[in-house]
C-alpha cells in the first residue's frame, strides 16, 4: 500500500490522462449507474418495504437532496485536501453507504443510507472534475474531449443501470442492486491510489459550516413542500411548514453569504453571463430528465404492467441515446463552442416532451418511443456544453468549487424535478404525467430563449470591449504619456 501511494508522486510532471480519465469516468459513472438502476427497482422496493409513492419519493430525492447540498462543501475539500484524497474518500463513503442500502430492514433506513449515499457521490463528481481539469492542464480541446467521454462513462452507467438492474432483481432481488456498487468501488479506488497524482491546492478555503446548513434546510423544506402536496394538499400542516422553512432557511442563506469571507456559493461565480446561463441549463435539464425517468419507471411498471427485466430494455433505448449524444455533444462542443450544442440540445428535448403529451392509459411503447428519445438526444447534447463551460469560465485553481456549484444547481434541478412529477402523478398518474411534460417543455423553452438572449447580449459587450480597446490603442502613445503631466501641471 504505501508503494502504491507514492507511486504517483514519482513523476509529479508526467500526467497519466489515459488512467485519470478511466478512474475519473468510473467514479462517475457509478454515481449515474445508482440512479437508473433504482429507477427499475421502485416498484419492487415500494412492494417489499410497504411504502407509497411518497416514501419512494423521498427515496430519491433524500440522496439528491443530500448530493446537491454537500457539493458545495466537496468542492472545497476538494481544493483543500487535493482533489485524490477527496475522491477516495467519496469511494468509500459511497460503498459503504451502498452496503447499509442492501441490508436496509425497513424504509426509514433505506432513506438514511440514502441519503449519506448522496454525500459519497458528492465527493466523487466534483473531484474526478476537478483530477481532469488538472490533467488536461491548458490544453481546451483535449479537456473538450475528455469532458465528453467523462459525461459518455456516465451515460454508459445511465444505459447498463436498466438491463443490469432488471437482471439483478429478477435473480436476487431489489437490495442486489446497491451491493453492486461495491466491486465498483474497490476498483475505483485502486485505479486512484496506483495511478493518479494531484497535488493538495496552494491555497485552502474554508468551510462555510452556516451557509451549508441553511441550504441543506431550504432545499430540504422546499423539496418536502413539493412531495407532501401530493398526498397531503397544499394547505397541510406539513406542506405550509416546509414552505415557511424554505423561505426562512433561504433568506437567512441569502444574509449570511453576504457577510463571510468565503461563502459557500461564491457570488462572483455568477458574474459572468455564461455561468448563469450554464446554472439555469443545468437546472433544467436535470429537473426534466430525472422528473421524466422517475415517472415512466412507474408507468412501464403500474400502468402497461411490465416486469423488471421488461422495464430495464424499455430503459435502454433512452439510456443509449444519451450516451451517443454525449458523445456527439462533446465533439460539438470542441468544434462549435459551447452555445451551438446548448441551444439545439433544449429546442430538441422540449419538441420531445410537446410529442410525449399524448400520453393516456393505452398508448404503446412504440409510441411513446420518439418523444422519449428526442428528450434524452436533447439532454445528451447540452451536458457535455455545461461541463465545459463552467470549467473554461474559471481558473484551474477554482475548478472545484466551480464544478461543484453546478452539479450543486444540476442535483437540486433533479430532487425538484422527481418531486414535482411524483406530486402531480400522487393522485392521477397519466393526467400528471401529461400536465408534468408539458411544464417540462416549457421549462426548455424558456431556458432556450434566455441562453439566446444572453449570447446576443455578451456578443454585444465583447464587441464594445474590442472596440474600445482599438480605439484606446489607436491613441498615439506620446498624448497617452502627456496625459499625466498635463494633471500633474495642473
Amino acid at each position: 500500500m504505501k508503494n502504491m501511494l507514492s507511486e504517483p508522486d514519482r513523476n509529479p510532471l508526467r500526467p497519466n490522462v489515459p488512467m485519470t480519465l478511466a478512474a475519473t469516468s468510473l467514479g462517475f459513472a457509478v454515481v449515474q449507474l445508482d440512479g437508473s438502476i433504482l429507477n427499475v427497482a421502485l416498484s419492487q422496493i415500494g412492494i417489499s418495504l410497504g411504502t407509497d409513492i411518497n416514501d419512494l419519493q423521498w427515496t430519491v430525492d433524500a440522496y439528491f437532496v443530500a448530493f446537491a447540498v454537500l457539493l458545495l462543501s466537496a468542492g472545497s475539500l476538494s481544493d483543500r485536501w487535493g482533489a485524490r484524497r477527496a475522491f477516495v474518500s467519496g469511494f468509500i463513503v459511497f460503498s459503504l453507504a451502498s452496503l447499509a442500502s442492501g441490508l436496509a430492514p425497513n424504509v426509514a433506513v433505506l432513506i438514511a443510507a440514502r441519503t449519506v449515499q448522496g454525500a459519497g457521490a458528492a465527493l466523487l463528481v466534483p473531484c474526478s472534475l476537478a483530477l481532469l481539469n488538472g490533467v488536461c492542464r491548458d490544453d481546451a480541446g483535449l479537456r473538450a474531449r475528455a469532458v465528453g467521454l467523462w459525461t459518455a462513462a456516465g451515460g454508459v452507467g445511465i444505459a447498463a443501470g436498466p438491463i443490469l438492474g432488471g437482471l439483478l432483481i429478477a435473480f436476487f432481488g431489489w437490495r442486489s442492486i446497491f451491493l453492486i456498487n461495491l466491486p465498483i468501488g474497490v476498483v475505483g479506488i485502486w485505479l486512484t491510489l496506483r495511478f493518479l497524482n494531484q497535488p493538495v491546492s496552494a491555497r485552502a478555503r474554508s468551510l462555510d459550516l452556516t451557509g451549508q446548513t441553511l441550504i441543506a434546510l431550504t432545499l430540504l423544506g422546499l423539496v418536502g413542500a413539493i412531495i407532501e402536496t401530493g398526498s397531503s394538499g397544499w394547505r397541510s400542516t406539513i406542506v405550509l411548514s416546509s414552505i415557511m422553512l424554505a423561505v426562512a432557511a433561504g433568506t437567512g442563506f441569502i444574509v449570511v453569504e453576504k457577510r463571510v469571507s468565503e461563502p459557500a456559493i461564491p457570488t462572483d461565480l455568477f458574474r459572468s453571463m455564461n455561468v448563469s446561463m450554464t446554472m439555469l441549463a443545468g437546472f433544467t435539464v436535470n429537473a426534466v430528465m430525472f422528473g421524466v425517468s422517475f415517472a415512466f419507471a412507474f408507468y412501464f411498471q403500474r400502468t402497461l404492467f411490465y416486469s423488471t427485466i421488461e422495464t430495464g430494455i424499455a430503459f435502454l433505448p433512452f439510456a443509449l441515446m444519451v450516451t451517443a449524444a454525449n458523445v456527439v455533444g462533446g465533439r460539438c462542443v470542441a468544434r462549435f463552442g459551447l452555445r451551438f450544442p446548448m441551444v439545439v440540445g433544449l429546442i430538441v428535448a422540449a419538441v420531445g416532451c410537446a410529442l410525449s403529451l399524448g400520453i393516456d392509459r393505452d398508448t404503446t411503447y412504440v409510441a411513446i418511443l420518439p418523444g422519449q428519445l428526442l428528450i434524452r438526444l436533447g439532454i445528451g447534447l447540452v451536458v457535455p456544453a455545461l461541463t465545459t463551460g463552467i470549467l473554461a469560465a474559471v481558473p484551474s485553481v477554482r475548478s472545484g468549487i466551480a464544478s461543484g456549484a453546478l452539479n450543486t444547481v444540476r442535483q437540486t434541478g433533479g430532487a425538484v424535478g422527481v418531486a414535482v412529477f411524483g406530486a402531480l402523478m400522487a393522485t392521477d398518474m397519466v393526467e400528471g404525467m401529461r400536465i408534468a411534460l408539458l411544464i417540462g417543455g416549457l421549462l426548455l423553452l424558456v431556458t432556450t430563449i434566455i441562453s439566446v438572449i444572453s449570447a446576443q447580449v455578451s456578443q454585444e459587450s465583447t464587441k464594445w470591449s474590442a472596440r474600445f480597446v482599438r480605439e484606446f490603442r489607436s491613441i498615439p502613445s506620446s498624448v497617452r504619456r502627456r496625459r499625466p503631466e498635463v494633471r500633474r501641471a495642473r
